[in-house]
């Protein structure tokens, strides 16, 4: 026979423990849970032979535990503790995207509940006792680290996120106080590639030389980085732009942001016809008018 005894007063843990202990399949498992001086003890019985099985269980409804009760707890300090100089909205806003990322990136999941299971597990082997809050201080070093360097990732989208808005704000604001040096500029997008036509449907030349991109910061967008600036240089009353694609990329999306309502989409002109037809061919060959 087998007894574990785990201690705690956290009313949310004793209530997530007992609905799921009795949820075990597994024979000849019998618990309790009483106040004992100090701390409510559950008390787990096990008169079966799988042994291995039996700690398996409890240890994996325990590291499923930490993760829905306690990681958030744990992740608050962390960012009170490494990332002091943040303030609560900043922290708020990492918390949200750590938490993104824990639900999208099946792989960290994996390895928290991996390093919990096996912590328990190697725990349990040696002793039978556990106070459950003590243990989370002081034996989950490994999880706290994994726990560490997933924020670290959060706030590295948070801070690339920020610059992003911050430089898109920069361009909006010179955009709206700056006068225009065009009416009508067409934008032809396809496959991240780029044709700029003005309005009488002639190739305009963007500049290639990028040390004159005075609007332009390390956020790039690849090839479309020259045609950004172009466009910030003339800035044109109305840019139609003629979208070959399913869906708005980045860069697109970015153009709206900064542009505004000076931003119309097409994907069904002349000017669109014309591409599909000679997609295939240079682009600055082909005659749109």
């Amino acid at each position: 026979m087998k007894t574990l005894c785990i201690k705690t007063n956290n009313q949310k843990a004793i209530d997530y423990l007992l609905t799921n202990l009795k949820k075990i399949k597994l024979d000849d498992v019998y618990f309790s849970c009483h106040k004992f001086k100090v701390y409510n003890n559950i008390v787990i019985h096990y008169k079966g032979n799988n042994l291995e099985l039996f700690l398996s269980t409890i240890s994996n409804i325990l590291a499923f535990l930490v993760v829905d009760i306690y990681e958030d707890i744990i992740t608050r300090k962390v960012l009170q503790t490494e990332y002091f100089y943040f303030d609560n909205v900043e922290r708020k806003e990492v918390l949200e995207k750590f938490r993104n990322i824990c639900l999208s990136d099946i792989e960290n999941f994996e390895t928290k509940e991996n390093i919990l299971f096996n912590t328990f597990y190697n725990f349990f082997k040696y002793d039978n006792k556990l106070y459950l809050k003590g243990f989370i201080s002081f034996r989950l070093k490994k999880y706290i680290e994994a726990l560490e360097k997933i924020v670290d990732d959060a706030v590295n989208q948070y801070l690339i996120e920020k610059e992003y808005w911050e430089f898109v704000s920069l361009l909006k604001l010179y955009v709206n106080s700056e006068d225009s040096q065009t009416d009508l500029v067409h934008l032809i997008y396809h496959n991240e590639e780029s044709v700029l036509l003005d309005k009488d449907k002639n190739v305009i030349k963007t500049d290639i030389n990028l040390l004159n991109a005075k609007f332009l910061s390390d956020i790039t967008f690849s090839s479309s980085d020259m045609v950004l600036n172009t466009l910030l240089n003339i800035i044109p009353k109305k840019i139609y732009i003629h979208l070959l694609d399913e869906e708005a990329d980045e860069f697109i999306t970015t153009l709206e942001l900064i542009f505004g309502n000076r931003i119309s989409i097409c994907k069904d002109c002349n000017i669109c016809r014309i591409y599909h037809n000679f997609g295939n061919k240079d682009k600055s060959r082909i005659e749109y008018k």
